[in-house]
């Protein structure tokens, strides 16, 4: 009796176990140039292990431009555009040394790196209210990582 025991634990524990590994689809920026891609992936050796309190998340396709935690997934994209939106009369957010550009989403915010040689984008779902906390968590590693920029808020 209990070899048969053992024999139906081990694959109820292999499924238990690979639920708790969330894989977050996210696609990575592209035609992402060599200096920022050099950038970004400084950038990702300086992110936390955990963003509000969440663990970090595999992403798919894995990439070195992208980065997850929790779920619903807080989600960083390195080496992305500027933002379309962002203009001369534009506001911006500074947490701890970095500026963000903010933009209201269905159920969450945007926020971008300004000023920065690289942009960074943050994504956050409202689960994860207040939304700057999460930003406040990452500006560290953007401010550490992601150099400034002579960068000024100009028509693109």
């Amino acid at each position: 009796m209990r070899v048969t025991s053992l024999i139906l634990l081990v694959p109820l524990l292999a499924l238990v176990t690979s639920g708790c590994s969330t894989v977050v689809e996210v696609t990575p920026p592209i035609d992402v140039d060599p200096v920022a891609a050099q950038i970004c992936a400084d950038f990702a050796g300086a992110l936390p292990d955990t963003v509000a309190g969440q663990e970090g998340q595999k992403t798919d396709p894995a990439s070195t431009l992208t980065a997850a935690w929790g779920d619903p997934a807080i989600v960083v994209r390195c080496g992305v555009e500027r933002p379309a939106a962002l203009e001369p009369s534009s506001q911006l957010t500074s947490v701890n040394r970095v500026d963000w550009f903010v933009e209201e989403l269905t159920g969450g915010y945007l926020f971008t790196t300004y000023g920065r040689q690289a942009y960074v984008e943050v994504t956050v779902p409202d689960d994860w209210a207040p939304e700057i906390g999460a930003v406040t968590e990452l500006s560290a590693a953007v401010a550490e990582s992601v150099p400034k920029s002579s960068d000024r808020l100009s028509s693109p």
